[in-house]
């Protein structure tokens, strides 16, 4: 199965013209090197350059066993491995498909954004699959790809992703001091004038706490509010 990637575009040529997978996958991915060397950094186009030599050494040396013929189980766990492992490439500052690279530059030269050419890509892709191969492997392919690119935002971006809280409230110091002293996050004070809430004109001006705290700190933000200010 494919997954909307310079590898599958390597997989068919090599499907097509039988040239060995590993050669095709460093042969294809210079020319995007090439692209971050310039547009991007030398360091990331070099760090970029060793994980897809990497990757070509171990297709070429590795013997895969094969766990489970069924494809519903190849689709979802190939995605969550495959995007772990380009997830982890990105978290180290470097990517093991050329697309990114090329998505990156588009972006900066058109009006379109990243996701806009790799949805482009994958659509040329995925379209090529179902005409060499067929249509049910192109679709198992989709599959595969909306695994692993859940995955990869997953490995990116972590469980901590962050989220910002504007509180508004008449203990706004009580609440600042737990925010800080309690859950050892900072906070910005914004001044409130006065203005309209469910409990119809507020008269007095109040500051209004702005902070920044991960999804998993988010109750117990709330938890600790509520123990000043139940409102």
């Amino acid at each position: 199965f494919l997954d909307g990637d310079v590898m599958d575009i390597s997989l068919l040529v090599n499907i097509v013209s039988g040239i060995n997978l590993s050669i095709l996958v460093v042969l294809i991915n210079l020319p995007f090197v090439l692209i971050a060397y310039t547009q991007i950094s030398k360091k990331f186009a070099f760090k970029t350059l060793i994980a897809i030599s990497l990757l070509a050494i171990m297709l070429a040396v590795v013997e895969f066993p094969i766990i489970t013929s069924d494809k519903l189980l190849i689709a979802v766990f190939g995605g969550f491995f495959l995007g772990a492992g380009i997830g982890l490439s990105i978290r180290g500052g470097s990517v093991i498909d050329g697309t990114e690279v090329l998505a990156i530059y588009s972006s900066r030269k058109t009006t379109l954004t990243v996701g806009d050419v790799i949805l482009v890509l994958n659509l040329f892709i995925f379209s090529t699959a179902a005409y060499i191969i067929n249509m049910e492997t192109a679709l198992y392919a989709i599959l595969t790809y909306l695994v692993a690119s859940k995955t990869v935002d997953f490995v990116v971006h972590g469980i901590e992703e962050y989220t910002s809280v504007m509180i508004v409230s008449n203990k706004s110091d009580e609440i600042k001091d737990a925010i800080v002293n309690k859950m050892g996050r900072g906070v910005t004070l914004l001044k409130g004038k006065s203005g309209y809430g469910k409990k119809g004109h507020r008269a007095n001006d109040v500051d209004v706490i702005y902070s920044v705290v991960t999804r998993l700190e988010l109750q117990r933000l709330k938890t600790e509010i509520a123990k000043i200010d139940e409102e």
